[in-house]
């Protein structure tokens, strides 16, 4: 490749680079946004994989009938950054809850927070909510950080992000395994199966609510 060629691709390189690291902090390599996380914890193991398509079969259970395949998050135990128990009732009567994995260290995560509490008050009456999940309270061996936790309690208090934050469990270490970048946001229906894609990087309010009216539309709710 020629030098000139080279100084050509270098500028829209890192303008790109540029953009993704205003939009997401992100450790490791970028996960396709579009993508629906799975619920299956040995693939999530092995690197994680899309989740199976909307026209796939329904696994079969040992009696011979359809047995329907669990949601992302429809069965898992945490506490919330208060230390209270926190399942998959937390979505109960709602229609949509956004999921949104971020991060103590993560700028972008944290300037989204304002506009994503904003959100969650916007549609209390609509039948959706936000709930975070902070991503690095859990440590490699499984056990919950004081520390993070203390910290993200001090971030949601700036940014008044008063909305409900799961602090993980061992249960959603296979979820987790499945995140490359934060903020990741994905949305779960009332049993806690996955609606839509998943979206990676931060976004305004008015983005999130197109985003959020679409899926209502979607669903007729």
């Amino acid at each position: 490749m020629s030098r000139s060629w080279t100084r050509r691709l270098a500028a829209p390189l890192a303008l790109l680079l540029l953009t993704l690291t205003l939009a997401a902090c992100a450790p490791a390599t970028l996960p396709e946004t579009g993508e629906a996380l799975t619920n299956d914890e040995s693939a999530a193991q092995a690197g994680g994989a899309p989740a199976a398509s909307p026209d796939s079969a329904p696994a079969e259970s040992p009696a011979g009938g359809a047995e329907e395949p669990a949601g992302i998050l429809s069965d898992f135990a945490a506490t919330d950054l208060d230390g209270n128990a926190v399942d998959a009732s937390l979505f109960a009567g709602y229609d949509l809850t956004m999921i949104n994995v971020w991060g103590t260290d993560c700028g972008p995560c944290i300037q989204e927070m304002p506009d994503l509490a904003a959100l969650h008050e916007a549609y209390a009456d609509k039948g959706v909510q936000v709930v975070g999940l902070v991503s690095d309270a859990l440590g490699m061996d499984g056990s919950v950080s004081e520390s993070q936790v203390a910290d993200a309690r001090a971030i949601v208090e700036e940014t008044g992000a008063a909305y409900p934050h799961i602090v993980p469990s061992e249960d959603l270490i296979f979820l987790l395994q499945q995140i490359f970048a934060v903020p990741t946001t994905f949305f779960v229906d009332e049993t806690g199966a996955q609606v839509g894609q998943t979206y990676l990087g931060a976004k305004s309010e008015d983005e999130w609510a197109a985003i959020v009216d679409e899926l209502l539309g979607e669903a007729g709710a």
